[in-house]
């Protein structure tokens, strides 16, 4: 949840991705486009630390769950300003978007460089994340990420 979470700080920098691009599976419609964008966002802001963006993204009650660990809102602000991991680049493939109303589920691969307490690390995830609209936008409520072991899976 940290890795992830520091790299969702750190947001989209310069990846080279145009956030519509990266989807397998084109979404249906504005509102879908409207959270990949966002999800495009998240990664950004991981790179730069940007606990703003994460406030804006971050829904009250929002809850993160990282292979057996599971942490809150606060916890995810705090990791994403001043963890201990410096995430160099960060992007997301093969998006997916689920829609169910007014939620959008999103699935994909988040890919995270950087450097940590034990030096580089290269590191892929396995995400589910689930946006609601309310009051006229879309914020994310749930997020769920299993690192890959290094050498196996991913895109």
């Amino acid at each position: 949840m940290y890795h992830r979470c520091a790299l969702f700080a750190l947001l989209i920098v310069g990846t080279g991705r145009a956030p519509a691009q990266a989807s397998s599976k084109m979404p249906r419609d504005t509102d879908e486009k409207t959270v990949l964008v966002l999800e495009d966002t998240w990664t950004t802001a991981l790179v730069r630390r940007d606990g703003r963006a994460f406030e804006r993204l971050l829904a009250p009650g929002f809850v993160y769950t990282e292979d057996d660990r599971m942490v809150g809102r606060a916890d995810v602000l705090r990791d994403v300003q001043f963890g201990a991991d410096t995430v160099r680049e960060s992007h997301n493939e093969k998006m997916e978007t689920h829609r169910f109303g007014s939620t959008i589920v999103v699935t994909g691969w988040l890919i995270v460089r950087g450097r940590g307490k034990e030096g580089p690390f290269d590191r892929k995830y396995r995400f589910t994340d689930t946006w609601v609209r309310s009051g006229g936008r879309w914020r994310i409520v749930a997020a769920q990420d299993y690192l890959v072991p290094a050498g196996k899976g991913g895109p």
